[in-house]
């Protein structure tokens, strides 16, 4: 089983790494509001502070490439070949 966290991360390859990221992605599902058993993942830029200039999120802390991932029950095996795949395909 998973162990259940939330954890936060920038791609290196900015907006355009977390671009293609997000879709390659099979078992978090992408949402804005990030809680529950299953696994979910956002970009904030793109969807809960997608309201505010890039100048008012970059004074937050919140870049076009920084990802949230609340970590549900699936099995950390399973979670961390997803992400590892969809890291290959953001590079």
């Amino acid at each position: 089983a998973g162990f259940g966290g939330m954890m936060s991360f920038e791609l290196a390859g900015g907006l355009t790494a977390a671009e293609r990221f997000l879709p390659k992605l099979t078992i978090p599902a992408v949402a804005a509001s990030l809680g529950g058993a299953e696994s979910l993942i956002v970009r904030p830029a793109a969807a809960v502070h997608s309201g505010l200039s890039s100048e008012e999120r970059a004074r937050t802390g919140i870049t076009d490439s920084l990802i949230r991932f609340s970590v549900g029950l699936e099995g950390a095996d399973d979670l961390l070949e997803d992400l590892n795949g969809a890291l290959d395909a953001a590079n």
